[in-house]
C-alpha cells in the first residue's frame, strides 16, 4: 500500500467519521448526559437523509439543513412523548418510533426507495464551486463536515453550560432530586432528545448529500455504529469538561471509521462488518472494566506462579 493510498484511506475515513459523529454527538446527549438510550437513531438518520434530500431536489440546499434537523427534532419530540406523557419505557418508545419512522420516511421519499442526487445542487457541490481554483478544492467534503462539526461541538458545549443545559444533565444524574428542585424533568427530557435529534437528522442530511442519494436503509445500524464510537470516545476521557468529552466522542466517531475503512480495503466480506461492529462495541464496553480489574488480575497471576515455583521447591 503506497503514501497516496494511505492518505486517501485516512481522507474517506476522516470526512466519513465527521459526518457521522453528528449522530454520536447526539447520543452523548441523550445517553451520557440525559441517560436516556433512544433506539429510534436509525430511524431518524434515515429522517434527516430523505427530508434534506427531497428539499435539495426542489432546488433549496442551504434550506436542506434546518429542514432534515426540524424532522429530527419532531421525531425526538414524539420519542419523548411516548415516556414522559404515555409512560412507555424509554427503549421501547425509541423501537416504536424507529418502526413507525420507515413508513413516514418511504411517505418523504413518495413511494420510492431511493433518491438521486446526481444532477442536485447540495451543500458539497456549493463548497465546491466556492473552493473552485484553490489549494483546497479537493477537500470540499472535508470542510463542509468540519464546519458542521465544529459548529455543533461549539452549540452543545454552550448549550450543556446554560441553566436549562445544567438541568438536564441533572435530570440524568439525579431525577428525583431535580423533580424535588421543582424542575419539571418531562420538560428537560423533551427538550433533550428534541436536540439530540435534530444532530441525528443533521448527520443524515450531510451523509445524503455526501454519497448523492439517499435510501431507505441508509440509518440501518447506524445507533450500533454510534453507540460505539461513543463508547471508543468515552474510553479515551470520561471525564473532564464538556467540550473535550464531546471533542473525544469525535475522535472516537474517526476511529471506529478508520476500522471499517480498514476492514473494507483489505476486502472483508461486507455481511462480517456488522460482526466487526459487535466485537468493537464489545471492547470498548469492557475495556475499561479490565483496566480497573488488571491490577487484580495480576497480582492472582503473580500469587499463582508463587504458589507453582514453592511447590516446585518442596519437590
Amino acid at each position: 500500500m503506497d503514501l497516496s493510498s494511505i492518505f486517501s484511506l485516512g481522507q474517506t475515513a476522516l470526512e466519513l467519521g465527521l459526518i457521522c459523529s453528528l449522530t454520536v454527538l447526539a447520543l452523548f446527549l441523550s445517553y451520557s448526559m440525559l441517560n436516556v438510550c433512544d433506539l429510534s437513531t436509525d430511524g431518524c438518520f434515515t429522517l434527516g437523509a430523505t427530508v434534506g434530500a427531497v428539499v435539495a431536489l426542489s432546488g433549496h440546499p442551504l434550506l436542506s439543513i434546518p429542514a432534515a434537523m426540524l424532522a429530527g427534532v419532531c421525531s425526538g419530540f414524539i420519542t419523548s412523548v411516548l415516556q414522559t406523557k404515555l409512560g412507555v419505557d424509554s427503549l421501547l418508545s425509541g423501537i416504536i418510533v424507529n418502526t413507525g419512522l420507515y413508513s413516514i420516511n418511504i411517505a418523504v421519499m413518495g413511494g420510492s426507495s431511493l433518491l438521486n442526487m446526481n444532477k442536485a445542487d447540495t451543500v458539497f457541490t456549493m463548497m465546491k464551486d466556492l473552493l473552485k481554483g484553490t489549494p483546497l478544492a479537493g477537500q470540499y467534503k472535508l470542510i463542509v463536515a468540519l464546519i458542521a462539526v465544529a459548529a455543533v461541538v461549539v452549540i452543545l458545549t454552550l448549550f450543556l453550560n446554560t441553566r436549562l443545559g445544567l438541568s438536564i444533565r441533572a435530570t440524568g444524574n439525579n431525577p428525583d432530586m431535580v423533580r424535588a428542585s421543582s424542575i419539571n424533568t418531562a420538560f428537560t427530557t423533551t427538550v433533550g432528545l428534541c436536540v439530540a435529534n435534530a444532530f441525528t437528522g443533521l448527520s443524515g442530511c450531510l451523509l445524503a448529500q455526501s454519497q448523492k442519494s439517499a435510501e431507505i436503509n441508509i440509518g440501518t445500524g447506524m445507533v450500533t455504529i454510534a453507540l460505539a464510537s461513543l463508547l471508543i470516545g468515552r474510553t479515551i476521557r470520561d471525564k473532564g469538561s464538556i467540550l473535550s468529552r464531546a471533542v473525544c466522542v469525535v475522535l472516537g466517531s474517526f476511529i471506529f471509521r478508520l476500522v471499517y475503512t480498514i476492514a473494507l480495503r483489505f476486502d472483508m466480506p461486507a455481511f462480517m462488518l456488522k460482526l466487526v461492529s459487535s466485537v468493537i462495541v464489545v471492547i470498548a464496553i469492557s475495556g475499561p472494566y479490565l483496566k480497573r480489574q488488571w491490577p487484580m488480575i495480576r497480582r492472582q497471576m503473580e500469587h499463582r506462579k508463587y504458589r507453582r515455583l514453592a511447590g516446585k521447591g518442596e519437590r
